[in-house]
């Protein structure tokens, strides 16, 4: 009998496998379907393997080394696909991981809505069934002066749901020099199309003027709409048109509608810790727009969602439409917005309880502090082979916020003559949990601006080998 052959003769049965004593005890961790496919899965690899060759020794033929096998396999498999990272990029918003984090208030009101019941839709005071936007909305109303406010599930379906309601089948008159698109292929055009209004473009790439606007507003017109180009910048010879030269025009023709898209929306003047100023969204009610949206995991600090403030008679036509109920936000969404606008409202130093805000504003002082804490004990996690140093470097904001304005921060530089920046990334990266930094001049970095604990950053070397 041929090698091949007698391998496969070897190779015990998924039924034999599976009434082993080995199999039962992996059914005591894993549900029996899920075991009896990964025992077929480990039994068809060794096939695999002895078809092309490459004939395993007699305990990977076992029972016992095919459960083995699937037992492994099972582990990876089971293992959750969405884990905490450390953000050790320097990007305090960073989209790819996951934006905002959020305050701790938000986390345990997020914990108690998933727990178990919760007044969702329920008015305690009269025993009847409510409104799911109630829980924030008089906070929403408070902290930025707006008559009404609604959430759904992210922005852009904040801009769908309102140019839906507001002007579909009509026509929405914006600058050619807003029509931005952001990460993930976001682009104002296509969400226009997508809501059913018909865009009509004003002015060029780098100037639109008032003028623009004047002429294109005919009876067709339905609302006047302004991006904010949070994540680009046009340099030169330019020029924009402000909300509160289009107010005037708007209140000439009655029922035209101006609307804001302002993105990474800001509940606070940032301006006031010496941050760059950010279009705060009472500020721009107050300026002249009827419509306000903006993100809620981004500069506010809270979870993903879509805000929308204006005025009353406005939202009263957004919250008929029967696409805010598709695109509504659950419990828990509206549980971690709530206790984010909660402290906004009340706690006299909210800028520290917001992690966004707190990270943006951390002095060096307190980044060196941390920094100096890590280094002996990375040295001691590395080894010899890696030199370590702290270093002068430039955070961001992140997530299309003030793309053009660094944040002075300091960081962890990690270099070896044996192993190359990308190995060091990926060494970090493949850790538990994983620490992700960037690679600047061929040389690894730990931004220290979204650390706070120095123990972040030391599993590393502990738990991967180099």
């Amino acid at each position: 009998m041929s090698a091949p052959a007698a391998s496969f003769s070897q190779l015990p049965s998924v039924d034999r496998v599976l009434s082993s004593p080995a199999a039962a005890a992996l059914s005591q961790c894993y549900s029996r379907d899920a075991v009896t496919e990964s025992v077929r899965a480990a039994l068809e690899r060794l096939r695999g393997r002895i078809r092309g060759g490459d004939i395993p020794d007699a305990a990977d033929l076992s029972v016992e080394g095919v459960v083995d096998r699937a037992a492994a396999a099972l582990s990876v498999r089971s293992a959750p696909k969405l884990k905490r990272v450390v953000n050790a990029t320097g990007v305090v918003l960073h989209t790819n991981l996951g934006r905002a984090a959020l305050a701790q208030a938000a986390i345990d009101a997020v914990v108690a809505a998933a727990s178990g019941a919760c007044n969702l839709e329920y008015d305690l005071e009269r025993a009847e069934r409510g409104d799911r936007d109630d829980l924030v909305e008089e906070h929403l109303c408070a902290l930025t002066g707006a008559e009404a406010a609604t959430v759904v599930n992210n922005n852009a379906a904040a801009v769908i749901l309102v140019l839906n309601t507001l002007a579909e089948g009509r026509e929405a008159v914006v600058s050619r020099g807003e029509l931005i698109e952001i990460g993930g292929s976001f682009r104002i055009p296509d969400i226009m199309a997508k809501s059913g209004a018909r865009l009509r473009e004003v002015g060029t790439t780098n100037r639109t003027h008032a003028s623009d606007y004047a002429n294109a507003i005919g009876p067709d017109t339905a609302l006047l709409m302004k991006v904010h180009a949070s994540n680009y910048r046009i340099i030169g010879f330019s020029s924009g048109v402000e909300l509160e030269e289009l107010a005037p025009m708007a209140a000439a023709h009655p029922g035209l509608l101006i609307v804001e898209d302002l993105g990474a929306g800001a509940l606070v003047d940032f301006s006031r810790w010496g941050l760059p100023a950010e279009p705060v969204i009472g500020e721009r009610l107050r300026a002249g727009a009827d419509v306000v949206t903006c993100s809620g995991d981004k500069l506010l600090g809270g979870p993903q969602c879509g805000i929308i403030v204006g005025r009353s008679a406005t939202i009263k036509r957004l919250k008929r439409n029967p696409l805010r109920r598709a695109l509504r936000c659950d419990k828990m969404t509206l549980a971690a917005l709530e206790a984010t606008l909660r402290l906004y409202r009340f706690a006299p130093d909210f800028e520290r309880k917001v992690p966004t805000l707190r990270a943006l504003l951390r002095p060096l002082a307190e980044l060196r502090e941390v920094g100096e804490a890590a280094l002996p004990l990375l040295s001691r996690s590395l080894g010899p082979d890696f030199t370590l140093g702290i270093v002068s470097a430039a955070a961001q904001a992140g997530s299309g916020s003030q793309p053009e304005v660094p944040i002075d921060s300091l960081a962890i530089a990690v270099s070896s003559p044996d192993h190359s920046a990308q190995a060091i990334a990926r060494r970090f990266r493949t850790a538990d949990p994983p620490v992700i930094g960037r690679i600047e001049r061929d040389v690894f970095l730990l931004d220290l601006r979204t650390i706070e604990d120095p123990a972040d950053l030391v599993p590393v070397a502990t738990r991967v080998a180099g």
